[in-house]
């Protein structure tokens, strides 16, 4: 084992250059694809290929692995040379808790269905966190260190330069020389040469021999270098453009200004009258949804008022029907509560929905012989998705108008949406205007974009009629 120790670190000042820079084209491409992914512009524009993006987000994340562990099998040596150099062992610590938390927590959302909502949604939450905390300072390391600002022959302020003469031939002694390339290397989590590294490393250079006259040349040393500007313009560029998204993030995570009613007073919707809540929803049955709604959408989200929107049911169907708000908001309706899944990781437990049970719909419509599947249409014209004519019976699919005890915002999916609280929300068409009984399979919106056709929680206790036993 120590001669194999031994081999794997033999020239471990290249490796570790090595394994900086492959960890850096790993971020990028974590970081390019990340963005894509939850872009809604590239959610629309990318089709099936955001399948493959994810799948190559999750195998480039996957490879991180290995530089990684290989910087550990040369930690070792590389602790000892950081062993007066405290402050490239906190870079060192710092980078690589950002690499194993990006790692354990990407690997827990790559395998949700196996890990359960609650830990998908911590796990989402932790990777989004020291996405918006590291990338910026991983940012910033990488570009304020690079070769040409280590490089000694670009740097403003120089240290003094000995000019040694022997025998008439006169040697300039440069603070690179004698200098091992070992303490330049710099690995995946270790930051690059400080300035008192190259004066410590030519402080210990050997002195020149008394037959060697050595004359000391001063020069100017700017009060504000180079190599400090671009520090500082990096660092306040990365405050500029990815500050205010970083406290969007937060503000959302922590619920500041995320609540139904704060969506509800910037609601597009102009639905009149509005839906009033039931005694069981009012407070909500539920306590009160816990977590927070992300918006995913594929289009701009649409507004509706009373002149542009419409409900129908029709299709393989006796009865087709249709109805304005005024009509639709008077139809009977019941009170569930039930958690929400999204198949991105985060969860939303404990909503208390009112609506109508979609099965309602279906009895008054009456579904003719030969039906199979029923559609779902969403206002935003681009939508869709289906369930077979079985699924369809469950007792907790409803056509839901309101969150909590509050007509559903917008951004929300309102004002009505589908609720089907046993698959993934992809499933839970939102701004719902249309149900169509169809007597062939339909292929949702993600479905032909590779998602799961049957979109079954994990954890789904039934997948039958009648879940409520009723």
């Amino acid at each position: 084992m120590k001669d194999w120790l031994k081999k794997m670190r033999k020239g471990y000042g290249k490796k570790l250059v090595s394994i900086h820079a492959w960890n850096a084209w790993v971020v990028v491409i974590l970081t390019v694809t990340g963005l894509m992914l939850i872009g809604g512009f590239w959610r629309e524009t990318l089709g099936i290929g955001r399948v493959w993006l994810k799948w190559m987000h999750i195998g480039v994340g996957l490879v991180m692995l290995l530089p990684v562990v290989y910087y550990f099998i040369l930690a070792g040596k590389h602790w000892k040379q950081l062993r007066n150099k405290p402050w490239q062992k906190v870079n060192t610590i710092i980078v690589l808790f950002l690499l194993i938390g990006w790692l354990l927590s990407g690997i827990v959302l790559w395998q949700f269905k196996l890990a359960g909502p609650r830990w998908s949604n911590t796990a989402l939450l932790i990777h989004d966190l020291l996405t918006w905390v590291g990338l910026p300072y991983i940012i910033y390391h990488s570009i304020t260190r690079t070769r040409w600002l280590k490089d000694t022959s670009r740097r403003s302020i120089h240290m003094n330069e000995p000019r040694a003469q022997n025998q008439g031939t006169e040697t300039s002694v440069t603070p690179s020389e004698g200098y091992d390339s070992h303490t330049r290397a710099t690995p995946a989590a270790a930051s690059a040469v400080q300035a008192d590294q190259l004066l410590h490393d030519k402080q210990s250079q050997p002195k020149a021999p008394h037959s060697m006259k050595t004359d000391k040349v001063e020069k100017p040393q700017p009060v504000y270098t180079r190599r400090a500007f671009i520090r500082s313009a990096v660092g306040i560029g990365l405050a500029v453009t990815l500050g205010p998204t970083f406290v969007s993030w937060v503000g959302k995570n922590l619920k500041f200004d995320n609540s139904i009613d704060s969506m509800l007073e910037n609601d597009p919707n102009r639905m009149v009258p509005l839906p009033q809540p039931l005694s069981a929803s009012s407070p909500p049955m539920g306590g009160g949804a816990e977590g927070h709604f992300r918006v995913y959408t594929v289009t701009p989200i649409p507004s509706f008022s009373n002149a542009n929107w419409s409900f129908r049911v029709d299709g393989l169907v006796e009865r087709a029907q249709v109805w304005n708000w005024e009509q639709f908001v008077k139809l009977a309706r019941t009170v569930q509560v039930s958690d929400f899944h999204c198949v991105t990781g985060w969860s939303v437990y404990k909503n208390t929905w009112e609506g109508i049970p979609l099965r309602h719909f279906l009895e008054e419509a009456g579904v003719k012989p030969g039906a199979r599947s029923i559609k779902f249409y969403s206002g935003d014209g681009v939508y869709t998705d289906a369930i077979t004519l079985e699924q369809a019976r469950m007792d907790d699919i409803m056509i839901a108008v309101m969150h909590d005890g509050k007509p559903i915002p917008a951004d929300l999916g309102g004002p009505v949406r589908l609720v089907i609280p046993q698959m993934y929300a992809y499933k839970s068409v939102k701004w719902l205007n249309r149900i169509e009984v169809i007597d062939s399979e339909h292929i949702g919106y993600w479905e032909e974009r590779g998602y799961d056709k049957d979109a079954w929680l994990s954890g789904a206790s039934q997948r039958f009629p009648n879940i409520n036993g009723s």
